[in-house]
């Protein structure tokens, strides 16, 4: 199995191993584009693996923050009294570049940028270039990704 996300396309697909499709769900890039650089806020790109899978098992919406359960659960109300957070929803599917000098190590490690496949509020667009560099799915699809994959799964992010 693989993973491919489509920049141009804001979508991603789960490959079976013959590189047939399994599922499509729209997702969410970076609003500044793809790019790999520390600060650029950019979607990297090239050959990924998922290094970790956060948040088996936990509520549909659940928060998260630096990775760990704030022990909130997303609502409107909560969105209101904090309207500048990121939102990092439901589960995390941490990505860890594979290509040296280009999305590992240095100033461009995918890792070390924190980057991840994660929910957003049912509110926020999908299928559009929004995020912050993350890639952003509906909950219920992430939810369905993530019960799929396995970690070390290989992703690569197409422009």
């Amino acid at each position: 199995m693989e993973i491919n996300i489509y920049i141009k396309d804001q979508l991603l697909a789960l490959l079976d191993d013959a590189g047939q499709p399994l599922c499509r769900y729209a997702v969410s890039t970076a609003a500044n584009g793809p790019g790999e650089m520390s600060g650029s806020h950019c979607t990297p790109r090239g050959l990924h693996i998922i290094r970790a899978k956060i948040g088996a098992n936990c509520p549909e919406n659940t928060v998260f923050v630096r990775r760990r359960s704030t022990g909130e659960v997303y609502t409107p109300e909560l969105a209101a009294q904090f309207p500048d957070r990121d939102w990092i929803l439901t589960r995390i599917l941490w990505l860890s570049g594979c290509e040296t000098g280009f999305n590992r190590l240095g100033q461009s490690d995918t890792m070390r940028r924190y980057i991840y496949i994660h929910g957003t509020p049912d509110s926020e667009p999908v299928g559009k270039a929004l995020s912050h560099g993350c890639i952003r799915m509906r909950n219920a699809d992430l939810i369905d990704l993530f019960d799929r994959v396995p970690a070390g799964i290989p992703v690569r992010i197409i422009e």
